[in-house]
């Protein structure tokens, strides 16, 4: 009877510590924009699995993705209040919020992925970083590429100037920093949220939108533009970001293991985003779009004139275009 009583006890423990030892694990709420078949959300769940095999049964990896947690723009807020644990984390929102690092987002001054990772892991990109944890409450892990942005649009227009893009309504994500890229383009940048970006071209609410090529066919933008053009004006990264409260409650192994995950999954996104944008081209051909390339210094030349004639260019930080310029393989 004894022995049943004891078996029956251990047995209700074992029920009752299960849940303590689940709710022990670090949760780890992972929020993004991008669709599911982009590879900006594959590389999230490669930073699950990279994490787990890191350190089994530690973390809570739960990632959501589509904004189906919190829409684009409204993941940063959720980072600082607490109510998600990391995100992707763009140049352009950062420089919303510290005017001087706005540098980071004019157009043609980054090379590749590697030119960013350079920059992220110099002297200049951990002044970056120290003013991004305390300013913005987030510590960066990696820069993912997102890849070479390019004009996409809705009907075919001969585009060889910034001159041939006035009046057209380019869709650009509803912060500054983009909003002025666009206007250095020579469009008329409209503020749309991603998820809207698809009816958009298919009513005309906007005209035209601009991403990398991996994006235009994960979120099928093929299917109402008629018109690529090969502007290649923005090499694109987002950061990949983790709020200070969750980052500093990490012990240092722990945080070892979060960044180590978030590279391989830079690294593997890098790779496929680079595979991806080499075959693409023939794929939106064979799909009926029209491909053309502009003058491209045609294009260089206006953006990065209208960047330094800016009063933008005077909060960035003196020399930095120069050294990040160097640092370009």
């Amino acid at each position: 009877m004894k022995s049943y009583s004891l078996a029956a006890a251990l047995l209700c423990c074992s029920f009752l510590a299960a849940p303590a030892v689940a709710q022990d694990k670090i949760v780890i709420k992972y929020t993004t924009a991008s669709v599911p078949s982009d590879l900006h959300t594959k590389a999230m769940h490669v930073f699950k699995d990279e994490l787990e095999k890191e350190m089994p049964g530690v973390f809570d990896v739960q990632i959501y993705d589509s904004g189906s947690l919190f829409g684009q723009g409204a993941d940063l807020d959720a980072l600082q209040r607490g109510n998600a644990e990391m995100t992707y984390l763009s140049f352009q929102l950062i420089a919303d919020s510290l005017p001087q690092y706005s540098v980071l987002t004019a157009g043609y001054l980054f090379q590749n992925a590697d030119h960013y990772r350079t920059f992220l892991n110099s002297d200049l990109g951990e002044e970056l970083q120290k003013s991004v944890s305390e300013e913005m409450d987030v510590k960066l892990l990696d820069t993912c590429y997102l890849g070479t942005r390019q004009l996409n649009l809705r009907d075919v227009k001969d585009v060889k100037t910034p001159d041939d893009l006035k009046g057209v309504k380019l869709r650009m994500p509803g912060s500054d920093a983009w909003l002025f890229l666009g206007k250095a383009l020579g469009a008329n940048p409209t503020p749309l949220p991603f998820g809207e970006v698809y009816l958009g071209l298919q009513t005309g609410t906007i005209d035209a939108q601009d991403n990398p090529l991996p994006t235009v066919e994960a979120a099928k933008f093929y299917e109402v533009t008629k018109q690529i053009t090969l502007t290649n004006h923005l090499v694109d990264g987002l950061n990949i970001a983790i709020n200070n409260e969750t980052w500093d409650k990490l012990d240092a192994d722990q945080q070892a293991a979060v960044k180590k995950s978030a590279e391989v999954s830079c690294d593997f996104n890098n790779a496929e985003r680079y595979k991806e944008e080499a075959r693409l081209v023939d794929f939106f051909k064979e799909k009926g779009l029209v491909v053309t390339t502009p003058d491209v210094d045609a294009f260089r030349k206006h953006v990065q004139d209208y960047y330094f004639s800016s009063d933008r260019s005077k909060d960035w930080p003196e020399g930095w275009v120069e050294k990040i310029n160097a640092m370009a393989k």
